[in-house]
């Protein structure tokens, strides 16, 4: 077996599905510890920092002859086992591909990012520090990249990489999130004498009509596309014979960059106000990322992935990540990894190990290449 193997196949063996708004222990630690020991047999000291009770991450410093320091960052955590086709935690290989829950997203990445340090723990010093984050809670409410940033602090930062399946492509833009519940008020009766009632879900049906056929009012991302307003849950009625009094359904909005979740918000308020709805403030937000293209950190990677003879043009991508809150907090930062979006969170989640391997070694070459001045 390969080191990114036998790596990979560690890390999918321990189960770490996020626990959501539950303390550990969900299996992040036992990831953060098996992370932790994995680097000390490679000559890499590492510690965990707890974030939540029996939650960690893990953080490990490499350090360079500048101080300003590279981040690599994936996450510990994954998404639910329910409906895989493939054992979830047994990291089967079959024709060069790892399968299981968490292989693609984003213990693959990790595993690349973890092979990178090792190599680059060895040997000239590289020309910045490199600190290796593995963070716990990033499917469900990102505390553990908040976390991360607190015990960063003040400390100066070159950019970073955050490892999630992006098929080997840099990608410097992704939308944010807004996701609120909407919400519509009748008055509950029996099912036998409707006229005597007011029926919620009868009231909501004009609003979902609306969220479907009505997309936001904002230009198009030149990499990202167009935001868009999805309606992902409903929940109306209690039981069979009874007329619904309330309705309540989610609404998913991917924002741009440059989009204001509160403007969003307010907006899509008013917006279904106007049809008889009541919106609840956001449960969940999350910016957007659109990081400039010639950026150090997304020129080395660049520079690497073509000397690697990879497609080297930076991209979007559609979903979220940790980038956004670290570019937020003045971090220049890309998307990079092995796998594809496609098959994370799928029934028979996989990565290619040989990706994972042709990842590490593009990390590795563009945390040495960073700092070279930009081709022209």
């Amino acid at each position: 077996m390969t080191g990114a193997a036998s790596l990979l196949t560690g890390l999918v063996r321990i189960p770490s599905v996020n626990p959501r708004s539950g303390a550990g222990d969900g299996g992040e630690r036992a990831v953060a510890e098996y992370v932790r020991d994995w680097l000390g047999r490679h000559g890499v000291r590492a510690e965990l920092h707890e974030v939540l009770p029996g939650r960690c991450n893990v953080v490990a410093v490499v350090p360079g002859r500048d101080p300003a320091a590279v981040l690599l960052e994936s996450h510990l955590d994954t998404v639910e086992t329910d409906g895989m086709t493939v054992p979830p935690h047994e990291g089967v290989v079959r024709d060069g591909r790892l399968y299981g829950r968490g292989a693609c997203d984003a213990k693959g990445p990790l595993a690349a990012f973890l092979l990178a340090t090792a190599q680059l723990a060895h040997g000239e010093p590289p020309p910045h520090t490199v600190v290796l984050a593995g963070v716990c809670d990033e499917e469900h409410a990102y505390r553990g990249v908040l976390r991360l940033l607190e015990w960063l602090g003040d400390r100066p930062m070159a950019g970073a990489i955050v490892g999630e399946p992006t098929g080997l492509i840099p990608a410097i833009a992704h939308k944010g999130v807004v996701r609120y519940t909407v919400r519509t008020r009748g008055r509950a009766g029996h099912s036998s004498r409707p006229e005597e009632a007011v029926n919620a879900i009868a009231l909501m049906s004009p609003v979902i009509a609306h969220l479907t056929t009505t997309p936001p009012a904002t230009a198009p991302h030149p990499l990202l596309g167009p935001a868009t307003r999805t309606v992902t849950r409903i929940r109306g009625g209690t039981g069979p014979n009874t007329v619904p009094g309330t309705c309540e359904l989610d609404v998913d909005r991917r924002t741009l960059p440059g989009e204001d979740p509160d403007t969003v918000w307010r907006k899509d308020r008013a917006e279904l106000a106007s049809l008889g709805a009541e919106l609840d403030s956001p449960f969940t937000v999350d910016p957007a990322l659109d990081t400039p293209p010639d950026s150090p950190v997304v020129t080395a990677l660049c520079r690497a992935l073509a000397r690697h003879d990879r497609p080297a043009e930076a991209q979007g991508m559609p979903f979220g990540t940790d980038a956004s809150k670290l570019a937020r907090a003045g971090i220049p930062s890309v998307v990079f990894g092995p796998g594809s979006v496609t098959d994370a969170h799928s029934a028979a989640e996989s990565v290619a190990l040989a990706d994972v391997e042709l990842a590490a070694r593009i990390v590795q070459a563009a945390v040495r290449g960073l700092g070279e001045p930009p081709c022209v």
